[in-house]
């Protein structure tokens, strides 16, 4: 007995404890994987899927336009008093000169319809079907366009938490360092070899260490947030990051990238001008097309009935039906020169277009130019602060050794230190500058 009241107080407890301290859910990516489920739930990605849903169903309703179009429709009139109207008396056997009140109709009608419609010609309707493909052409690229940010700003922020975690990682390292130097220098210190002032120098950059991690763990928490933002995540989930910033910006070398011929062609951002440059010509046809006639045909039928009394649903209701069909033809004429005016107007914005298409084309090789520089010059700074570091781990070591000897003082050792901590912060960002310049050439150079 004992052991089931047991078994039931643990379960309890445990139950307890899940509804108080309920599972974090968190997610693991690696960069890839990070960027794919970028695509999938970023806010703006979602939003631009949505986009050419839309479009899509854009497209089908212009279709409709052209097609038989039915209506329907179901009238129903009580006329609570009559109008009266005036005829001469003498019709009825009254005196000549006097009118006598009459009225015509029933109390109660109703009458039900329906049209069938059909358009045969119009030439703005042949533009708007040639416009909703442009348009949705237009929102299927935005969508790569959207992605293509998302992958870049995936990346980048993905770096930064990265450079936060390597950053707290070897300030963790130097402080470590600096501490067990202290110590060393403080028994010197009280041994009476060296004076008091080399160790509070060392102590003022063992605080400037520290504060300096708790700033990095600080904007490490700043960054995972961003990147929780970018990827469509809440900022409350848990977020692991699999890569390390080193591994990722070996990956990121590629000599390779800065080979490949830029097609300005290929280019989303070509694209999407060119659909501009569409859209306007569609403009300028859609303007001409209005000076064309339009041709349409329509069947109607229907049923009306009248009574005194409302028994339109009895058998004894007689229903009188009517139908007919018609074709109307309407021929602009004149427009005392409207149309033409608007032309002109659409051929001024064709041209505009075109011209900021040239823009646009030329911006993109000057784009690619400057992205590939600026990616070949980033390899070059992570290769020569490599070798910076290596230099200034072998100088600040030296320094360590000459202090313990009494060759130099600890304000020496300090600057030595300086050094090697700028060296390794910008050895850090090379790593990181590899890795988003290299997106930022990718996204331009990359076929779509």
């Amino acid at each position: 007995m004992k052991k089931f009241q047991l078994i039931v107080l643990l379960t309890i407890s445990f139950g307890f404890y899940a509804q108080t301290n309920p599972i974090k859910e968190s997610y693991s990516f690696n960069l890839n994987e990070a960027i794919d489920y970028g695509f999938k739930n970023n806010y703006s990605a979602i939003n631009a899927s949505r986009d050419i849903d839309a479009a899509k169903k854009k497209k089908w309703e212009t279709t409709t336009i052209g097609l038989p179009q039915i209506n329907a429709s179901l009238g129903y009139q009580n006329n609570i008093e009559l109008q009266k109207s005036l005829i001469p008396a003498e019709f009825f056997g009254g005196k000549e000169g006097e009118f006598a009140e009459v009225a015509f109709g029933t109390r109660h009608n109703m009458l039900g319809s329906a049209t069938v419609s059909q358009l045969l010609f119009n030439g703005s309707y042949i533009v708007a079907l040639q416009s909703a493909k442009v348009y949705l052409q237009i929102s299927e690229n935005a969508k790569i366009k959207t992605n293509q940010e998302i992958r870049e700003m995936v990346v980048n922020a993905y770096g930064n938490v990265l450079l936060a975690n390597e950053s707290i990682a070897i300030l963790e390292k130097n402080k470590a360092s600096l501490e067990k130097t202290l110590n060393e220098t403080n028994q010197i210190f009280k041994n009476g070899f060296i004076e008091e002032e080399n160790v509070e120098q060392l102590q003022i950059t063992l605080a400037t260490i520290k504060s300096a991690q708790e700033n990095i763990k600080r904007q490490k928490i700043i960054a995972t947030n961003m990147l929780k933002l970018i990827l469509g995540i809440s900022i409350e989930k848990e977020l692991i990051l699999t890569e390390n910033l080193y591994n990722l910006s070996l990956n990121s070398i590629s000599l390779e990238l800065t080979t490949i011929p830029f097609q300005v062609e290929n280019s989303i951002d070509f694209k999407i001008q060119n659909n501009l440059v569409e859209t306007k010509k569609l403009m300028l046809l859609l303007e001409k097309s209005n000076a064309l006639p339009s041709l349409a045909a329509a069947y109607n039928f229907g049923y009306n009935a009248f009574g005194n009394q409302f028994q339109f649903f009895t058998n004894n209701q007689r229903w009188l039906n009517f139908s007919n069909v018609g074709i109307s033809l309407n021929v602009p004429i004149f427009s005392s020169l409207g149309r033409s005016a608007r032309t002109q107007q659409a051929k001024i914005a064709l041209e505009q277009s075109k011209t900021q298409m040239i823009q646009v084309e030329q911006g993109l090789k000057l784009q690619f130019e400057k992205a590939k520089s600026d990616y070949e010059f980033s390899l070059e700074q992570l290769k020569t602060t490599k070798s910076s570091l290596a230099l200034a781990e072998r100088i600040e070591s030296k320094q360590q050794i000459k202090l313990k000897e009494g060759l130099l003082s600890s304000f020496d050792l300090s600057e030595a230190q300086r050094q090697l901590y700028l060296t390794q912060q910008n050895y850090l960002q090379a790593m990181l500058d590899v890795i988003n310049k290299k997106a930022s050439l990718e996204k331009i150079v990359t076929k779509n």
